[in-house]
Order: structure tokens, then C-alpha cells, then sequence
């Protein structure tokens, strides 16, 4: 009957005979729990079955004490060596008979126990990865109340070591506020965020010590329903103060810490929006220069020379320009002056204090030479309505200078009034040169930086007149960019190079190419067309030809070229940027358009790795590039120093006359095969449109 009673109790239960103080019935529930059979339970003592000392002391109390009793938790041994943690309730119980028994019940936790287990190992690991990220994070209820935070945190915002601030504080945010540079805000947005418990936000917070914080918030939800929010907060006080010196670089010349193009171009854009609201509209004068015969100095005297140069004008320049005025580096040995409220007298006057500048002797060490500049001057408004307009037309007016015997100054005039004579000479020659097959293209090798691999050419364009000889593209380029024929030029480039590649593939040496395209090319209608049947007819591979924008491409519908930029990434061409930094540079086509590669203009390469400015934007751009996991090469390599510098900045590729100066293509071949045979890395190069690279 007892064992009945036992195996009628839901939970694993064994009666002890008291006068033997052994296992007398134990039901099947039990026998389960403790993996045994019931002959290795009966007739065993109960310490066999629970063997805790608190068991063993209890059972020899209650061989003395008929109704000792006992409840609390313990811990069993399975069979299988594997604890089960138990409540466990002792009672006596006597019989009518006079027999003596204790009923041991159990309650199995083992469940439970683990899974708290679980849950703590859970928590622990929860807060171990809340104390390794980078960000402070801070989890509050629904009314604002602290439920918990991160060291980070408290590290951020200043609090010592959290401990003002415990789970269940509601004055957190009152602290907050006290390094607030606007609390009251603040605490208008917090409480904004808290009365709409399903809002996620992105805030920028600025601190009173001039941190910048980034402070996103979102819902915590739990079975689809809110129960607090969580805060994370992130520093960007460095980021930002990157990105303004990326800026700063961007809009300044580095050889020179002059403003550079784009600079010039806001300005004038400032000065011609002064008038939109004034009585009368605003005059300036722009200035044109371009030192005479420069690449003498370069040649003779090397380039160091040649910069310290560059230096000097522009300090020399300085004393040309009033408070009110702007003076900017275009780039090479080009510079040009805003003259605030100028007109003609005035500009003449500003023409000829830089005259009388610069014709005082430069002298470097032992060496004292003259320097002379052509100047060509634009007026506004009646040179042109736009930035671009009035650089052009102070551009026209010094190369007329130029034309005219250098070393002196000249105003624009309408091109009706001008000699156009020379010009259409060149044009016409221009485009007997493509029809009779006068153009020709040269290749300069691009070499991985730390192998010495070639990876690719970069292909350049020349031009060999029978009259006039070599003809430089800095001379004809301009021309047939300005008359539309630059696109049927490109196209020739574009075949000529992938037809090349092509050949050299069928000898068995695989060398990528690269053309650059013009803005004007771009936006031809059947441009991808263009490119995706040069490829078919040459049987070349997509992979093996890179298309090199430059900035300009990118100034125009954004939607538009987006659209046809990923229709070429589309046929598997590469894509990258040209001279990064030297036109209107921004950061944002960067992310958005497919471009896989930066080149560094040389520019920003020559004063490697002595000029500071050429260090500090040599290794934004490197860094940038590798953020945004773009490949970088560097243009115009000339020294070893350039290119161990580059190399540890981090740069992948580079090219220049430190490896070879650009290759007829049976020169070329020459060159590469000893090196190597079979290479599939990407190029990048100029379409051919500029000069050496």
C-alpha cells in the first residue's frame, strides 16, 4: 500500500525506515531522476541517494529524534555524474501500527537553476560587450530613469566613474545639461524623445568644452511592445576636425598655403552675389599671371628651386593685394588676383605693382635671376557673368601676351577684335592630324609600390606635325575642348588603347589600360555604347580597360552620371577619379558613384616628403582612399624619397620618371616582359588628354 501512495505522488518521493535507517519504497519519478534502478535504491541509506553533509547530519539526529524534520535545497547525483538540483522536504510519518517512516519529497529545479545559469552568463556577456564598444551607451525606462550605462559613458560625459548615477536615477539628466553648451535645448529634446516612446532619432550634441557628440536613440522593445530606450554616444570631435582640414586643404594651395582654384571660383561667386541686393552692382577686377619661361628653372635648377620660387611670388604678390582683395594659386606657375572694386584704371595700376615685383632678382644661395609674368585682365560684369566665364576670358587675354613676346599685360577683348588666325590653323591641323593617322599613343608604366610590379599603362596621346613638329597636348587639348573635337580624339584614344591591350593580351602579356575621358566625352548620349563596343570589337576582356574621370565629369546632373557610371560598371570597366583634389573636390561622389580608384595629382608629389603641406594632404588623400576602400596611386614620381614615402603612407601604386617615362608601345613591351608576364591588377591613366604623367 505505501508503494501505491508513493507512485501515486507527482514528484520523486522515498519512504526511510526508521528503525533501520534504509530506503524502504521509492517510485518511478525518483528512481528517473537519480537514473538508477529500484534495486540499487532499496534497502540502501537515504545518504546514498542525497549524500549532502547537511543529509548526513540530519540522519543521525533522527535516529535519536522520531520527528525530526527538514525542507531546503540541495544537490543529487545522476547516475550519469551530473548534478540535479532539488527542493527537498523530510517528514516523518507514523504509523497506526506504530511503525516509524520519513517521506522524502523532491522538487526538481534543475531547469531552472540552469537556465538562471544561462541568464547570468547572458547578462555577464551583455555587459562585457557593453564595456568593450567604442560608444557610451545608456539604457533608461520608460519615464527617463537610469536602467543602466557603460564606463564609456560616464567617460564621456565626465561622470566619475558613474557612481553619481545609479539604476533607478531620474536626475541623470540634469547633469547632462550642466555640460551642455545649450542645456535648456537639450532638455526639450530628451523629453521630446521620452513623450514618443517609438522615435528614433540622430542627434549632433556640442559640449560646453567644444566636443561634438553624436547621440543616436532608439526604442527598447520587448514582445513587440516599448519598455525603455536606449542612447548611444559617439565622439566625433576628431572626425570632424579631419574632415575641416581635409576641407581647409581642399580649398588652399599646399606648395604655397595660398587659396587654390576653387577658393577663387567661391569668391568671385561671393563678389558677384554682393550686387544682387545693393543699388548698384559690384566691379572687380580679375588678374590672369603666368610666369614667363618657368620650366627653365624647373630644368636647370631642379624643382626644390622651383618651388622656392613659387613661394617667393606668391609672398611678393602678397604686397599687390589690398585687405578687401584675393590672391589665388591655379596651379603649376599660375596664379591670379581678385581686385576688389577695381575697374580699368585700377586693374592697371594692380597690373603694374606685380610688374615692379617681380622684377626685383630672385636670388637662392649663389644664384640671383629675374623673373617676368604675363597678365591677362578680365573686368566685371562686362568680361563675363560667371566664374568660369571671366577665368576664361583673363586666360584668353594672357595668352595673347604670351603670343605678343611675354612680360607684360593686356585687358580681354570680345573675340571678334582678336587675331583668331593662329587658332585656326591649329584647329585645321588638329583635324588633319586624326584623319591622316598623325596621333599617336606613348604608355607609362604604373608599378605596385613594395614589388616593383608593373600593373598597368597609362595611356598618353602625341602629336607629331610635318610643318611644326612635336605639338605639346597642353597646346592643342584646350583648343579641341573648347570646339567639340575632343570627343572624336577620345574616341580614337579609347580604340587605339583597347585595341593595344588587346594585342599585347594575344602575345601573351596581359597589361590593363586606361583612357581618361573628357566631361564633354561623358555626356555624349551613346558614350557607353562607345566604350561597350570598342571592347567587343577588340575581343578585350572589360576588366582589362579603366575609364579615368576627371572632377569636372561629376560637376553636372549628378542623377544623370550616376545613371551612366553604373551602366559602365555594369560592362565591368573600371573607374576612378584623375588628379583628386586639384578641381571642385567633393566627398560625397565618393560614396555615392562606383569609382574603385584615386590617383594623387602631382602636385600634391613633389615636395614629398620635405614640404609639410605635400605630407599632410599626400596622407588624407592615402587614408581617405583606403577608408573608402578605393585603390590610390600617385602621379609624377620622380625620387626614391617620394616614392619610400608614399609607400609607407600607404599607397598602392605609382608611376613617374623614377620608374619610366612614357613608352612607345614596342619600348613599352621591351620594358615590361623581363619583369613580368601575367599581372590583373586594375590601371588607371589619362586618356591622353594631358601631359607626361
Amino acid at each position: 500500500m505505501i508503494g501505491a501512495l508513493l507512485e501515486g505522488l507527482p514528484e520523486p518521493a522515498w519512504l526511510v525506515d526508521g528503525s533501520t535507517l534504509t530506503v524502504s519504497a521509492v517510485n518511478r519519478t525518483a528512481l528517473r531522476l537519480l537514473g538508477l534502478k529500484p534495486e540499487r535504491a532499496l534497502g540502501q541509506a537515504p545518504t546514498v541517494l542525497c549524500d549532502s553533509l547537511e543529509d548526513e547530519a540530519f540522519w543521525q539526529g533522527a535516529a535519536r529524534d522520531p520527528f525530526a524534520r527538514i525542507r531546503s535545497d540541495t544537490v543529487l547525483t545522476h547516475s550519469d555524474g551530473q548534478p540535479r538540483w532539488v527542493s527537498r522536504a523530510i517528514s516523518p510519518v507514523h504509523t497506526p501500527e506504530g511503525g516509524r517512516y520519513w517521506l522524502v519529497l523532491l522538487h526538481d529545479q534543475t531547469r531552472r537553476r540552469r537556465a538562471e545559469a544561462e541568464r547570468e552568463t547572458l547578462l555577464a556577456e551583455l555587459r562585457a560587450t557593453l564595456e568593450s564598444t567604442a560608444d557610451g551607451i545608456l539604457v533608461v525606462d520608460l519615464s527617463g530613469r537610469v536602467r543602466s550605462f557603460n564606463r564609456r559613458f560616464a567617460k564621456l560625459w565626465g561622470l566619475p566613474g558613474g557612481l553619481l548615477h545609479e539604476p533607478g536615477d531620474a536626475g541623470l539628466w540634469l547633469s547632462l545639461q550642466r555640460v551642455m553648451r545649450d542645456g535648456e535645448q537639450y532638455r526639450l529634446r530628451i523629453e521630446a524623445l521620452l513623450d514618443a516612446p517609438l522615435m528614433r532619432s540622430s542627434d549632433m550634441l556640442r559640449l560646453a568644452d567644444g566636443r561634438v557628440l553624436e547621440q543616436v536613440s532608439l526604442p527598447q522593445m520587448s514582445r513587440g511592445e516599448p519598455i525603455g530606450r536606449v542612447f548611444s554616444f559617439r565622439d566625433l570631435s576628431e572626425k570632424l576636425a579631419a574632415h575641416q582640414r581635409i576641407e581647409e586643404l581642399g580649398r588652399s594651395d599646399v606648395l604655397t598655403g595660398a587659396p587654390n582654384r576653387r577658393a577663387l571660383a567661391d569668391r568671385i561667386v561671393q563678389q558677384m552675389a554682393a550686387g544682387v541686393s545693393g543699388e548698384a552692382p559690384p566691379v572687380f577686377a580679375l588678374l590672369h599671371l603666368d610666369l614667363d619661361r618657368f620650366k627653365q628653372i624647373n630644368d636647370t635648377l631642379g624643382h626644390s628651386y622651383g618651388d622656392r620660387v613659387l613661394r617667393e611670388v606668391v609672398e611678393r604678390l602678397r604686397g599687390a593685394v589690398g585687405a578687401n582683395d584675393t590672391l589665388a594659386r591655379l596651379g603649376g606657375d599660375e596664379f591670379a588676383l581678385l581686385v576688389d572694386g577695381a575697374q580699368m584704371f585700377e586693374a592697371e595700376a594692380a597690373a603694374r605693382r606685380v610688374q615692379q615685383l617681380l622684377a626685383q632678382p630672385f636670388s637662392f644661395d649663389t644664384l640671383s635671376f629675374t623673373v617676368t609674368a604675363s597678365c591677362g585682365i578680365a573686368l566685371y560684369p562686362g568680361d563675363g557673368n560667371k566664374p568660369d566665364e571671366l577665368l576664361a576670358s583673363a586666360e584668353r587675354a594672357m595668352h595673347w601676351v604670351k603670343e605678343s613676346g611675354r612680360a607684360g599685360f593686356r585687358f580681354h577683348v570680345p573675340r571678334k577684335e582678336v587675331d583668331l588666325l593662329s587658332r585656326m590653323r591649329l584647329d585645321h591641323a588638329m583635324r588633319q592630324a586624326l584623319a591622316e593617322g598623325r596621333f599617336r599613343l606613348h604608355y607609362q608604366p604604373q608599378v605596385e609600390l613594395g614589388s616593383d610590379r608593373v600593373i598597368g599603362a597609362e595611356a598618353l596621346i602625341r602629336w607629331r606635325d610635318p610643318e611644326r613638329g612635336d605639338i605639346s597636348p597642353a597646346e592643342f587639348i584646350p583648343l579641341a575642348e573648347e570646339s567639340g573635337f575632343v570627343v572624336p580624339i577620345g574616341e580614337w584614344v579609347l580604340r587605339e588603347a583597347v585595341d593595344q591591350a588587346a594585342h599585347w593580351l594575344s602575345r601573351g602579356l596581359r597589361m590593363p589600360v586606361a583612357v581618361n575621358v573628357s566631361a564633354l566625352q561623358f555626356q555624349q548620349a551613346n558614350f557607353v555604347n562607345s566604350v561597350a563596343a570598342a571592347l567587343r570589337d577588340a575581343a578585350l576582356p572589360p576588366s582589362m580597360l579603366e575609364l579615368e574621370l576627371t572632377e569636372g565629369v561629376l560637376l553636372g546632373d549628378a542623377d544623370e552620371n550616376l545613371k551612366r557610371m553604373q551602366a559602365l560598371a555594369s560592362l565591368g570597366v573600371t573607374l576612378s577619379i584623375d588628379d583628386f583634389g586639384t578641381g571642385y573636390s567633393s566627398l560625397g561622389y565618393l560614396k555615392r558613384f562606383p569609382i574603385q580608384r584615386l590617383k594623387i595629382d602631382r602636385s600634391f608629389v613633389q615636395g614629398l616628403p620635405g614640404d609639410p603641406s605635400d605630407v599632410g594632404i599626400a596622407n588624407a588623400i592615402v587614408q581617405m582612399g583606403r577608408a573608402l576602400g578605393l585603390q590610390v596611386i600617385a602621379e609624377g614620381v620622380e625620387t626614391e624619397a617620394q616614392r619610400d614615402f608614399l609607400a609607407q603612407a600607404g599607397c598602392h601604386e605609382f608611376q613617374g620618371y623614377l620608374f619610366a617615362p612614357p613608352l612607345r608601345p614596342e619600348d613599352f613591351e621591351q620594358r615590361v616582359r623581363p619583369r613580368r608576364h601575367v599581372v590583373d591588377a586594375a590601371v588607371s591613366g589619362w586618356l591622353g588628354l594631358a601631359g607626361n604623367g
